[in-house]
């Protein structure tokens, strides 16, 4: 069998979780629900099982290098430092064998973020401050915590954070700005979106404060909800009711654009998931279980005017019935 992989044989967003989890693997064994993730992951798509089987290989191969380097991170204890090393033998296996490009930052960024999730999967990370953070589907973060602060930075996707009261001051990074929650308890839900963060106050009290703004910070109180850019923000509304409702497993619509309720949804899928123009305002409500979008595909037929067209499981369009 021929090992030599190109870009049109995987694509870059599979190679990328694939590392991901050999990477969580070499760090400790799996609990029952990441080992369950991981096999629902690898059941998922034939071209997953074809990069996690290219992977292990590569992998193999980096464990034989004569290199002092290689030797070093591999047999190293489980720290920081170690992790990092065998990210970067792993991605150094993965560009120059496979062939993959992760030049891009973003993507980069997402595989050496400390923890993060998969499309369609919802995970939970207990940190040593005693707060929560739930990660959503296809989501990165990375956590720094020393004697005088606590520093996250959300590198994609969404998460909802239950932060405890600490003496250390907690500050959150996304790529339009900073978001000091201080050192008292708070609950907020943050989404990185195209060239804007939505941040979504459920409990306490935070500042806000754009990467470009010169001016004081913006203070948000709980049941209040906000999107900014780097140079401002939008103006404060209140809480939405289905703020942080994916945390329960749920997608919840009030009159939603039905484009916009897709574009939602696909969030939670792998491959492409379209809305005919000619559909794409009908207005949808309600509760939906995101373990099945494929029963809420099917729901859709029967709430609305539409035809959802699958070419295969990973190319549905939902356009207008005839």
């Amino acid at each position: 069998m021929n090992e030599s992989l190109n870009k049109s044989d995987i694509a870059p967003a599979v190679a990328r979780q694939a590392v991901a989890w050999l990477i969580e693997m070499q760090e400790g064994t799996l609990s029952a629900s990441r080992q369950h993730a991981w096999q629902q992951w690898l059941n998922g798509h034939a071209e997953h099982q074809r990069a996690w089987a290219h992977i292990q290989r590569v992998n193999q191969r980096l464990s034989g290098l004569s290199s002092p380097l290689a030797h070093a991170a591999l047999g190293a204890p489980k720290s920081a430092g170690r992790r990092h090393a065998v990210k970067l033998l792993v991605l150094l296996g993965v560009g120059g064998t496979l062939g993959w490009n992760l030049r891009d930052e973003q993507a980069m960024q997402s595989l050496l973020a400390d923890y993060s999730s998969g499309v369609g999967e919802r995970r939970q990370v207990a940190l040593d401050d005693g707060s929560r953070l739930q990660l959503n589907t296809a989501s990165a973060v990375d956590v720094r915590f020393d004697g005088q602060q606590r520093l996250i930075r959300l590198l994609q996707g969404e998460i909802l954070m239950t932060a405890a009261a600490d003496p250390r001051p907690l500050e959150l990074l996304t790529g339009e700005g900073r978001i000091q929650a201080g050192s008292t308890a708070s609950r907020f839900n943050l989404r990185q979106l195209q060239g804007r963060t939505h941040l979504a106050l459920l409990e306490g009290t935070v500042q806000l404060q754009p990467a470009a703004h010169t001016g004081a910070a913006l203070v948000l109180q709980a049941r209040q909800q906000v999107s900014f850019d780097r140079h401002a923000w939008d103006r404060v509304q209140a809480l939405d009711a289905g703020s942080g409702a994916w945390t329960d497993g749920l997608l919840v619509a009030s009159r939603m654009r039905l484009a916009d309720f897709l574009q939602e949804l696909g969030r939670y899928r792998h491959g492409r998931l379209k809305c005919d123009d000619r559909v794409a305002d009908l207005l949808i409500s309600g509760s939906y279980p995101l373990a099945d979008s494929e029963r809420i595909l099917d729901m859709l037929e029967v709430a609305l005017p539409v035809k959802v067209q699958r070419l295969t499981r990973y190319w549905v369009t939902v356009q207008a019935r005839a």
